[in-house]
């Protein structure tokens, strides 16, 4: 190559990330105007009372005896409610419930925090899609959740509209709250999202610093029980959630083996194609030896429960077939029953920095949207259904 065409490598890796991170600002800033925020849309009444798990006509009939929230009308007179106004009514239908907790599913006294680690060592296995419509999901049902974002490229961050390099230039990730040298309080990094009930710690390269400390620490002796830290951090904020949704990154490195170790429910996303079942024997027999490193430190590494999710399936697929056919002879009910179907609809909803939850379902062909929807909360319904036995609910 002629000293002409080359080319300091630093200057040119510099130079385009800045280009791209322009440019995302720029299209967040024209899709979310004015103030480049996100907000959530507002549900149909049949979209509203199934979330409610009522009939559409008793919403009706709530809306004309002037009870619960006011739904706003649209130019056809169709009531249109906002998340809030869906949460009201949650709280308006506790009162008369014929059992407690028949609209409010979240925690009881005696009911431990649920942190669920989504995990796989292999990129493109659908984690932070997963992660993503499941926070959604349960907090639309009810529950008071948080999203963290642990993985340093902080794909879940930008989808629930934070641009980390351009909102987070001074930190405001867990790192700051699992540091080894004055860590912060966990509250001062938890923000509130467009989602009533749903609230974020985003995630940016800075996370990468606990991987490098670490090493260091454990050589001078001075990092104990490493593997506490997450768990420690959430203890703070123990009474102020029912579920944790951890987002972890796509590797076996000091924030994974931290989250695992805070975890209460592990979800484990499979691609069903050779090479990806190939990587996950990989994952799982990693994980296995350094649990068995950290269990033998003093760590209690239980867990309430373990679960495989088939990701990106595609039911025409013959391969996929008989991969899933041969994982659930393997696994049995360590598979979930639902599959997360490959969809159109999902990675068009992507584009725009959005889930599925979030967009009209007009913006698709009804058949596209309405598979992958009932994909989606046939998913996050099965889940939810492990945290309530959990709790000791049928």
């Amino acid at each position: 190559m002629n000293s002409s065409e080359q080319e300091d490598l630093n200057t040119v890796i510099r130079q385009h990330s800045e280009w791209l991170a322009n440019q995302l600002h720029a299209q967040r800033e024209s899709l979310f105007p004015p103030d480049a925020s996100k907000a959530m849309r507002r549900f149909s009444s049949g979209e509203a009372a199934r979330l409610l798990g009522v009939n559409d006509s008793y919403l009706r009939k709530l809306h004309l005896d002037g009870k619960g929230p006011s739904p706003e009308l649209s130019p056809g007179n169709r009531r249109l409610y906002s998340v809030q106004d869906i949460n009201d009514l949650r709280h308006l239908l506790e009162q008369t419930a014929r059992k407690s907790g028949d609209y409010l599913p979240g925690r009881r006294d005696g009911d431990r925090l649920q942190i669920i680690g989504v995990m796989n060592f292999k990129g493109g296995s659908g984690k932070t899609t997963t992660s993503a419509h499941l926070a959604q999901h349960l907090a639309l049902h009810g529950y008071r959740v948080l999203a963290i974002d642990l993985d340093p490229q902080a794909s879940l961050t930008a989808l629930y509209g934070v641009q980390p390099e351009v909102d987070l230039p001074d930190g405001g990730t867990l790192y700051d709250a699992i540091r080894y040298e004055d860590p912060c309080p966990i509250a001062d990094v938890i923000q509130k999202t467009y989602i009533p009930g749903l609230d974020l710690i985003p995630g940016n390269l800075e996370l990468m610093e606990f991987e490098h400390e670490t090493p260091r620490v454990l050589a001078q002796g001075n990092a104990g029980l490493f593997f506490y830290r997450v768990k420690d951090a959430l203890n703070q904020v123990d009474d102020q959630y029912d579920v944790v949704v951890i987002d972890c990154p796509p590797q076996l490195g000091f924030l994974t083996m931290s989250a695992l170790s805070a975890a209460t429910g592990v979800l484990v996303t499979i691609h069903p194609e050779m090479l990806d079942l190939m990587s996950m024997s990989q994952f799982l027999r990693m994980t296995a030896d350094l649990m068995d490193v950290i269990a033998e430190s003093g760590a209690d590494m239980s867990h309430d429960w373990m679960r495989y999710l088939l990701t990106r399936y595609e039911p025409t697929d013959a391969p996929q077939n008989r991969i899933v056919a041969f994982l659930r002879t393997m696994y049995g009910d360590k598979v979930l029953n639902a599959p997360m179907l490959k969809s159109t609809a999902i990675s068009d909803a992507g584009l725009t920095k959005q889930t599925l939850y979030e967009v009209e379902r007009s913006a698709f062909t009804r058949t596209t949207y309405d598979r992958a929807i009932e994909s989606l909360n046939a998913v996050n319904d099965e889940i939810a259904a492990l945290i309530q036995k959990t709790w000791g609910r049928t």
